[in-house]
């Protein structure tokens, strides 16, 4: 089922309430034709378009973005408990990863250190790069297999 944004608030309200709470979204990108999964440490902008990482440039991810830059974030609520199979609420955002240049790094930080200060030295470090996924279609699951997709205009 395909909706725009502005015509679930319900799936909006899920959405958004786990893009605020979870810290970490696993990471799919690939390699020639390989798929690669990693956990990486996250923050939502208001306008849910971008989600906003970091990573060092010399990572397995790095070089799978800057070979190809589409990509997908899974962020979910489970517990690891039987009752997820009914209450726990997945979504995955799908998108292009780009770099954040350096007028907007200060945005970044802001955004992104305000949900997870304890990463200020690592963002800092020379070595690390800041990327955003820009978000063109959320797909939220709950009660284990109901899908709504919303696309961000």
């Amino acid at each position: 089922m395909t909706r725009s944004m502005s015509e679930d608030r319900s799936h909006m309200e899920i959405l958004r309430e786990m893009l605020e709470n979870q810290l970490l979204g696993v990471l799919g990108t690939h390699h020639d034709g390989e798929p690669y999964t990693s956990l990486v440490g996250f923050a939502a902008t208001g306008d849910l378009k971008h989600l906003l990482f970091a990573t060092g440039r010399a990572t397995r991810k790095h070089a799978n973005l800057a070979a190809d830059s589409r990509a997908s974030i899974l962020i979910d609520t489970r517990t690891n408990q039987p009752a997820d199979f009914t209450e726990a609420a997945a979504a995955t955002a799908v998108g292009v990863v780009e770099e954040v240049t350096e007028s907007e790094l200060v945005e970044f930080d802001r955004v992104f250190l305000a949900k997870l200060p304890h990463l200020e030295g690592f963002v800092a470090s020379p070595s690390c790069v800041r990327l955003r996924l820009r978000v063109t279609t959320y797909m939220v699951v709950t009660h284990f297999q109901h899908v709504i997709e919303l696309h961000i205009d």
